[in-house]
């Protein structure tokens, strides 16, 4: 008995470690119009690479690792379109749906002020996992993407939804 309740203390004890090192590693990026926080050891690309922002790349777990989990900003100037969020992540999900190679939805809501959105499909040779969040504001689509392999979803899910949950629009 004694052993056991000495293995949950060390649990918790490494669990409140690990926490208070990921709390205190975090950036901040601050733009003009939005602002998104970040863990330390990401990687900060603003090269407007594939349309983005921004991307913020995971390292890489080991020698073998492949891909980069990451977080990425696409802002659509939707002037003229005269779309509102529910127009915009109807267009979007259905784009998912016919352009994405054996894409599969999993679920799709709204949560407030944003739509949420999370999706499979396949890129290249990767099976990938990506969890989206669509807010519309003053004619624009901010539309804002964590990005991982399938199988490695669970893993990023607590650190990129605590992104996708910093981001604010200004």
């Amino acid at each position: 008995m004694k052993a056991t309740q000495l293995l949950v203390l060390l649990a918790i004890a490494l669990s409140f470690s690990a926490y208070g090192q990921t709390k205190d590693n975090w950036k901040s990026f601050n733009k003009d119009n939005y602002a998104i926080k970040y863990p330390g050891d990401w990687e900060l690309n603003q090269s407007g690479k594939l349309g983005t922002s921004f991307i913020l790349f995971s390292p890489l777990s080991d020698e073998q690792d492949q891909f980069k989990e990451n977080v990425n900003l696409l802002i659509q100037d939707l002037t003229g379109h005269n779309l509102n969020l529910d127009q915009y992540t109807e267009v979007s999900v259905n784009q998912i749906k016919t352009v994405l190679t054996g894409a599969e939805l999993i679920e799709s809501k709204r949560i407030d002020n944003y739509h949420n959105v999370i999706y499979t499909a396949k890129q290249g040779s990767f099976d990938l996992k990506f969890e989206q969040y669509y807010w519309v504001k003053n004619n624009k689509a901010y539309v804002l993407t964590l990005t991982c392999e399938e199988n490695q979803f669970d893993a990023f899910k607590m650190v990129g939804e605590k992104m996708l949950n910093s981001f604010l629009i200004r």
